[in-house]
C-alpha cells in the first residue's frame, strides 16, 4: 500500500472536535477541553497557523505556528513560533512531523526572514531536538526558560515540560 501524508490547514469545529477525541485517545496528558476549539479561533483571527497532519486518511497528528508567541524575544522581534508538535506514536518515523515543519517554514516565509521554537530538555524531546538542528535551527543564545523567563544560575528548577531552549532558523539561508 502506498503511504499518502496530507496537510491540511484547520477550518471546521469537526476538526477541531476530532483532534479533541483524538488527541485525548492517545496521549494520557491530554485533557480533553476547549483547547483545539481555542485553536481554530485563533486560526480565523490570524494569530496562529494549525495544520493536520493524515496518514492514508488516519488523524496522524499536528503542529502549529504562532504569530504571537509567549516567549518575549520572539514576540519583540515579531518571529512567528513552531508550536506543539504531536505525532501519533505509531505515525512516527514516516517523515510526517519533515513535512508538517516544510510547511510552516513555507508558510512563515511569506511574512518573516526568521522562524523559530522551543524544544524540553529531558530525553523524550531528543527526537524532536535531532530533527530540529538537522533542520537548521540553531540556538538562540539566550540559554534556558521556565515558563519563558530566564533561568537564573544556582537557582533550583523543575526538569518538566516548561523547561525549554528556544532555536532559530533563517529562512532565506538555503543550505
Amino acid at each position: 500500500m502506498k503511504e499518502i501524508i496530507n496537510i491540511t490547514r484547520l477550518t471546521t469545529i469537526e476538526e477541531a472536535e476530532l483532534l479533541d477525541q483524538k488527541f485525548a485517545e492517545q496521549f494520557g496528558w491530554y485533557q480533553r477541553g476547549g483547547y483545539y476549539l481555542k485553536c481554530l479561533e485563533e486560526n480565523q483571527t490570524s494569530k496562529r497557523v494549525t495544520l493536520i497532519a493524515y496518514y492514508n486518511d488516519s488523524l496522524a497528528g499536528c503542529c502549529h505556528l504562532l504569530y504571537e508567541s509567549k516567549y518575549p524575544f520572539f514576540r519583540e522581534d515579531r518571529t512567528p513560533e513552531i508550536n506543539d508538535l504531536n505525532i501519533f506514536p505509531e505515525y512516527r518515523k514516516r517523515q510526517i512531523a519533515s513535512k508538517l515543519f516544510d510547511e510552516l517554514e513555507r508558510i512563515a516565509a511569506k511574512t518573516s526572514r526568521f522562524i523559530g521554537l522551543g524544544v524540553g530538555l529531558y530525553k523524550d524531546y531528543g527526537n524532536a531536538q535531532r530533527m530540529y538542528t538537522s533542520r537548521g535551527y540553531i540556538l538562540d543564545g539566550r540559554g534556558m526558560m521556565y515558563n519563558n523567563v530566564p533561568v537564573i544560575p544556582g537557582q533550583p528548577i523543575m526538569v518538566d515540560d516548561e523547561l525549554l531552549l528556544y532555536l532559530t532558523k533563517d529562512l532565506q539561508n538555503k543550505l
